[in-house]
């Protein structure tokens, strides 16, 4: 059976203060809801501090992205190793990365081969542009850019899967429960492809994309779908206790 996951995607928000605040006004809330894991992954330089906090908790601790080498001459990057002390997960090819900083299939499937060789356990992310969707093309964008990100590497146990359809990414304008259980179908169709159905079966797949209280039990309550990938809806300890609650009481 696969267990319910609430992933909070931070991104570039809280101060080392803030996240503090906000880690201690959900802690408890959090706490007392069984049954859904939950994962919180905030700015880099926050990561020491939110350990320290959610230490003994239920909560985990994840990243928003990792370099692909261990160590060297990249100013500015993040080792896997780094990481590797610090945090259980690791968001990998968010849309964020690809549109912003140019990140392509090849280097996603690096950062997957860096993320499992030190053990972290990794979020990839997968998802098509609004045209590309009003053409028709969510499968063939989708898969395409699943078989290229994992190409190369055997099952991938510590692997969770996120559909964010980049045109509801932050803009408030979620896809419907049942188109997104339609493609994370076929994203785990094309998992079964890859490494066999059983491992599809066991897999989890989420839903990012303007997730709030006010829809997450459209997508939890989906067959295929797992949980989510909360954005801006994690700031807010409120919402998102809220979603992880919900979630609970469907799956």
């Amino acid at each position: 059976m696969r267990v319910p996951l609430i992933v909070g995607n931070w991104k570039m928000h809280t101060t080392i203060g803030e996240a503090r605040q906000l880690v201690n006004e959900m802690r408890l809330g959090l706490d007392k809801i069984e049954g859904v894991e939950k994962v919180i992954c905030p700015p880099f330089v926050s990561l020491v501090v939110v350990k320290e906090l959610i230490k003994g908790s239920s909560i985990k601790l994840g990243a928003q992205n990792l370099y692909f080498a261990e160590k060297g001459a990249y100013t500015g990057e993040v080792s896997p190793l780094m990481l590797a002390d610090l945090c259980e997960f690791v968001i990998i090819g968010h849309s964020e990365r690809r549109q912003y900083f140019g990140e392509t299939d090849s280097i996603v499937n690096n950062k997957l081969r860096a993320a499992f060789k030190v053990g972290l356990k990794t979020i990839l992310c997968v998802g098509e542009r609004l045209e590309e969707n009003e053409a028709g093309k969510t499968k063939e964008v989708v898969t395409g850019q699943l078989k290229s990100s994992l190409a190369g590497l055997d099952y991938p146990q510590d692997l969770v899967l996120a559909y964010e359809p980049i045109w509801a990414i932050g803009t408030g304008r979620a896809a419907t429960g049942s188109k997104a259980n339609e493609t994370v179908s076929l994203i785990r169709q094309q998992f079964a492809e890859a490494y066999g159905k059983e491992n599809a079966r066991e897999v989890r797949i989420l839903y990012g994309g303007s997730v709030t209280t006010d829809n997450i039990v459209e997508f939890v309550e989906q067959s295929e779908i797992d949980g989510a990938l909360v954005g801006g809806a994690s700031l807010r300890a409120d919402q998102f206790v809220g979603i992880v609650k919900q979630t609970s009481e469907i799956k």
